[in-house]
């Protein structure tokens, strides 16, 4: 496997991609797939396709291409999908609970198994799912005790780096942030940024300029001053 540092942030958002694209292939009864008309559902060439399959291992097969579940297996255990994730939320408000509510992510294997807010009143809320609005002075000794992982963000943005703070000191290795602004954590630290805001210009900008903002290219962008990923705090 190759180290993680080496793989480029585009070909590693595309696993997702090949992953939906093969589970739907696999619920539909294929058993093979050809780099070409993978790529072809996605948009994306055939030797993009295997350029990125190929960072992490040799998956084809000349003249008979890829075999559909076994790819799904793979592509699983690389993406760590192979196994339950246990998150917790940060900010019980509107997308909060939207976030709670959410069933996917329990059947995607992403559990929100603790909610959060600052709010001294909040403390002790029912917000369905089993879950009880907690006080934030018990978040070391949450994410301990259940072993959560991955902090999700869903704080006014004022408030956010503070949070990101608190989430990293209690120990969490990742975070999905939707609060409207970067932050910044230490190295090792995985994050990724959700601006709602920032995808509807991009849907605007598309439909003004009839362009497909992920082009040729987007490897290149990516690595960017403008990357959409916060920086590490070194």
């Amino acid at each position: 496997m190759p180290n993680r540092r080496n793989i480029p942030k585009p070909a590693a958002r595309r696993l997702s991609l090949y992953l939906r694209e093969l589970a739907s292939r696999l619920e539909a009864g294929e058993e093979t797939v050809s780099s070409k008309a993978l790529g072809r559902s996605l948009g994306l060439t055939d030797a993009q396709v295997r350029k990125d399959l190929a960072l992490f291992g040799q998956f084809g097969h000349p003249g008979r291409g890829y075999a559909v579940n076994d790819l799904v297996v793979s592509l699983r255990r690389i993406m760590g999908r192979d196994r339950e994730w246990r998150a917790c939320l940060v900010g019980a408000g509107n997308i909060g609970r939207a976030l709670i509510s959410y069933d996917r992510f329990r059947r995607e294997g992403f559990r929100i198994a603790a909610v959060f807010d600052a709010d001294p009143a909040a403390a002790g809320k029912d917000v369905g799912g089993g879950l009880k609005i907690r006080k934030m002075s018990d978040l070391p000794s949450v994410v301990a005790e259940l072993g959560i992982t991955i902090g999700v963000i869903a704080v006014p943005r004022e408030a956010a780096q503070q949070v990101a703070d608190a989430l990293v000191a209690a120990g969490v290795k990742g975070i999905l942030n939707f609060a409207p602004r970067r932050i910044e954590v230490r190295e090792g630290i995985a994050i990724m940024s959700v601006d709602f805001t920032v995808a509807l210009e991009q849907i605007a900008f598309q439909i003004a300029f009839g362009t497909d903002a992920e082009g040729e290219d987007e490897e290149e962008a990516d690595e960017g001053p403008d990357d959409a990923e916060a920086p590490t705090r070194g």
